[in-house]
């Protein structure tokens, strides 16, 4: 099993540090998100002052960029990395692609089915010398003079991950992606039985096999390296649990476990802004349903017993004014947790 961490972002000067200390520490990857700062700079530091650790958007807001804008620095980061970058895409909700950024919606998934393949398409054109020719119903590119060409990189194609919940984006994964990453607010049953079958459906239709595909995530690490700690992140996961499910869209999960008189009570509780008081109805068994739960010397095991078999790759959660703090060696035996991923198939 793969452990990756979050890439330090709110200071540009600080990336070096961090991302030095995530490859010392031996996580495999370190992720950058787009919340309040921009995901792919301090990729762009974290390439050129380390050796081995993978980069990756965990994600990149896709539709507020053109294809080509994202090839581009994707490219760019393969390159300068020697080939270590992934990139994880996501399509966001209606609100935040309207009112946030100014792009247009249409429905998500048909829109990032031609996303995948207008990247790959520049990228042959690229590194292949094929001709641009993209034309789908929302992308079209069909011009790229000699000029506007980078050099090759001689390197795989960059892996293309995307954040799916919904059944028609979780086969867009399966189907033309090389991974996908799954929501946190998802129990090991709603795994086993939705994601696995809808991720499945894509695959049969794909030239990839499972061990070539990419599933990260899927709930909620919490641990410490002491009680303390992790009674925090515990109570911070158990808020996070509550302000997803107050949310229909993903009330799938709570009615698998005969849960959705939790979500209407939840989601009643968020329309009156009783935000505050959310937590208090989402019981420690609940929270377990969502995490895997211990200190340093007990989470390996509960992550086996949440994670194992399904997730390729996991990530401990930080609440406010907390770490995980994940050790070395702690980090070497949550990598020994054998899991189904063994490589991107990524050649040309």
């Amino acid at each position: 099993m793969r452990v990756t961490t979050g890439l330090q972002q709110e200071n540009l000067n600080q990336t070096t540090p961090a991302a030095q200390a995530a490859e010392a520490a031996g996580f495999d990857a370190v992720s950058t998100m787009e919340n309040s700062n921009n995901p792919f700079l301090p990729l762009a530091i974290a390439a050129t002052t380390t050796e081995c650790v993978q980069l990756m958007t965990g994600i990149a807001i896709a539709f507020a960029r053109s294809p080509m804008a994202v090839a581009n620095m994707s490219h760019d980061l393969q390159l300068a990395s020697s080939g270590r970058f992934k990139l994880g895409l996501g399509s966001q909700v209606k609100g935040h692609n309207e009112r946030r950024f100014s792009a247009p919606w249409t429905p998500p998934a048909p829109r990032m089915k031609e996303y995948v393949q207008a990247l790959r398409a520049i990228w042959r054109c690229w590194e292949n010398g094929e001709p641009l020719d993209y034309v789908g119903e929302h992308y079209r590119f069909t011009l790229m003079t000699p000029h506007f060409v980078p050099e090759k990189t001689n390197l795989p194609m960059t892996p293309i991950t995307i954040a799916a919940v919904g059944p028609a984006m979780l086969r867009v994964a399966g189907r033309y992606c090389d991974g996908a990453q799954l929501h946190p607010f998802c129990t090991r049953r709603y795994v086993e039985e939705v994601v696995m079958k809808r991720v499945g459906e894509g695959l049969e239709k794909s030239n990839l096999t499972r061990e070539n595909f990419e599933i990260s995530g899927g709930g909620f690490i919490v641990t410490g390296p002491d009680q303390e700690t992790v009674d925090k992140i515990f109570e911070y996961v158990r808020y996070r649990v509550a302000f997803y499910g107050s949310t229909r869209t993903y009330w799938p999960v709570f009615e698998l476990h005969g849960l959705t008189e939790l979500g209407g009570k939840l989601h009643r509780l968020s329309k009156a802004g009783k935000w505050d008081e959310m937590a208090a109805e989402v019981s420690d068994e609940v929270v377990h349903l969502f995490a895997a739960v211990g200190r340093h010397d007990e989470i390996a095991k509960a992550i086996e017993d949440r994670f194992g078999g399904l997730s390729d790759s996991v990530s401990a959660i930080a609440a406010p004014d907390t770490s995980p703090d994940l050790t070395p060696d702690l980090v070497q035996d949550i990598q020994k947790i054998a899991s189904p991923f063994k490589g991107f198939a990524t050649e040309w």
